[in-house]
């Protein structure tokens, strides 16, 4: 992250320098004719060239996509939007919404922000006895693993305490709870687990199966770099049956999942999602605890947050590196808990997962110009959300001055003609990806030899063929494939057009 971006001076430092006139406030959403700029076509070679790049249209149509594709690219020094199709377009931008979310979390939280785990004890420590509760208070870290909570294990032995007389608490209304990002997706799906205050391994569990001559030996960790506890909170049965592959219950406060024995082969391991984030949490806690001899009763959830002492305590990585990592990879729980925490440090609370993404457009239209952002979550898990390509792409060449994004965006692999990635590409491309199955996004920065950056969004859906896909037991439906695999070809062409057009 560039050392001169500030919360502070995010405004300021984002908007200045950029066209203040009607294109900017309100360009066109129809599909504009390329126009070269005064001086960029003087040699008749070059203008020739400029004529041979295939038309928007066209890259559109040969695509067969079916269903709508919006784009708008705009120039990031002066603002101006260059070129559009259906630009003004709501669209599904599913991870796309991510580069939304941490402009957001920028402003609001700052790049330096550190998430706090601790560990509260409500009574003194006398010779080694607690005489009070031990609460393991969840601060919002969207990175809290196994290791941090041995490193705090291990802080509770360092200040003393061999012994709690009171309970062993755990809370997590830092943030609210919210039993699954979006309840549409599959039960198992790892990218989809709950959210709280108080979240460990991205809220997933690592379920591993081996067969023997005597059946399948399973077992639910909570694994980590250097730990690998099993915990009883998430437990798993094989079952007889070919399928469905996996039915999920919660009982006691227990999530119980079953597999079909038929879709399980020799050995194999999957990550899991979550439902009881701080009872998970406080497990694997309990634990790591006795292992230093420290013997604490059954976590129990907690409402309030209790005064006390601080015994230990867990800082998180700066926002900043925290915003390049959940970027890098998409992670949902990531992109959800830190949306939901600037707008609980924006309002002074947060009621939920829409409440707070309702949040962020209000923020996103003051802050970036982007009227029409409809998004529900933070993630674009969900494909209710809603963005338009040129609020997008505008919104991007704002943010462009301050160098808040573009250093962490992932770079975007360029292809040759056999799709094969070309490391030597002309075009250098930094985004963000978005994918479900019929919907696929991106948006982010070009830039073309001896040109400055193009800001660019494209958003292209099928919202027929995937309304009329069913809550799917985890294969991907027919046609997803290919129809993703044209959509990022088509994605690369439009790039390489306008990288033609405008990148001199």
């Amino acid at each position: 992250m560039a050392s001169r971006f500030s919360r502070r001076g995010f405004l300021g430092a984002a908007l200045a320098g950029l066209t203040a006139g009607p294109v900017l406030a309100d360009a066109p959403g129809q599909s504009l004719r390329p126009v070269l700029r005064p001086g960029a076509g003087t040699a008749a070679a070059r203008v020739a060239s400029k004529r041979s790049v295939p038309g928007a249209a066209a890259l559109i149509e040969a695509a067969q996509l079916g269903g709508r594709v919006s784009f708008a690219v705009v120039d990031t020094r002066t603002g101006e939007m260059l070129e559009g199709h259906d630009a003004g377009l709501s669209q599904p931008p599913a991870s796309v919404s991510k580069a939304v979310t941490a402009l957001y979390a920028l402003d609001v939280l700052g790049p330096k922000h550190r998430f706090v785990t601790r560990l509260l004890a409500t009574g003194p420590v006398h010779n080694g006895v607690l005489k009070g509760d031990l609460v393991l208070a969840g601060g919002g870290d969207p990175t809290l693993d196994t290791d941090a909570l041995a490193d705090l294990a291990a802080q509770l032995k360092a200040a003393g305490v061999r012994e709690v007389t009171g309970r062993f608490d755990v809370w997590g209304g830092a943030l609210p709870f919210v039993r699954a990002v979006d309840r549409t997706q599959p039960e198992h799906a790892g990218y989809n687990p709950a959210i709280s205050g108080l979240s460990l391994n991205h809220n997933r569990v690592h379920f591993e199966w081996k067969r023997g001559s005597d059946g399948w030996r399973v077992s639910m960790d909570a694994r980590s770099g250097r730990y690998r506890p099993e915990v009883r909170v998430a437990r798993m049965q094989v079952v007889n049956r070919r399928g469905p592959v996996y039915t999920y219950a919660e009982k006691n406060g227990v999530d119980h999942w079953t597999v079909a024995s038929g879709a399980l082969g020799n050995g194999g391991a999957r990550w899991l999602p979550v439902r009881q984030p701080e009872i998970y949490a406080g497990e694997v806690l309990r634990i790591l605890a006795r292992s230093h001899g420290i013997v604490l009763s059954e976590p129990r959830k907690r409402a309030d947050l209790p005064g006390g002492t601080v015994v230990a305590r867990n800082l998180s990585l700066e926002l900043g590196d925290i915003l390049r990592g959940m970027l890098k990879y998409s992670n949902n729980l990531m992109a959800e808990m830190v949306g939901m925490a600037a707008t609980a440090k924006r309002k002074g609370r947060v009621g939920g997962l829409r409440d707070s993404a309702g949040e962020m457009n209000r923020w996103a239209a003051q802050a970036l110009g982007m009227a029409r952002a409809g998004l529900v979550d933070h993630s674009g898990l969900s494909d209710k959300s809603r963005m338009t390509a040129q609020d997008m792409a505008q919104a991007l060449a704002r943010v462009h001055r301050s160098a808040a994004l573009k250093p962490m965006l992932k770079p975007f692999a360029m292809r040759d003609g056999n799709g094969r990635v070309n490391k030597a590409h002309p075009i250098k491309v930094q985004a963000k990806t978005g994918t479900l199955y019929f919907v696929s996004g991106l948006a982010g920065y070009a830039t073309a030899p001896g040109g400055g950056d193009l800001a660019f969004a494209i958003l292209a859906s099928n919202v027929g063929r995937r309304d009329r896909l069913g809550q799917s037991d985890g294969g991907r439906p027919p046609g997803a494939r290919g129809w993703n695999a044209r959509a990022k070809t088509l994605q690369q062409k439009l790039i390489e057009r306008w990288a033609a057009l405008y990148g001199a």
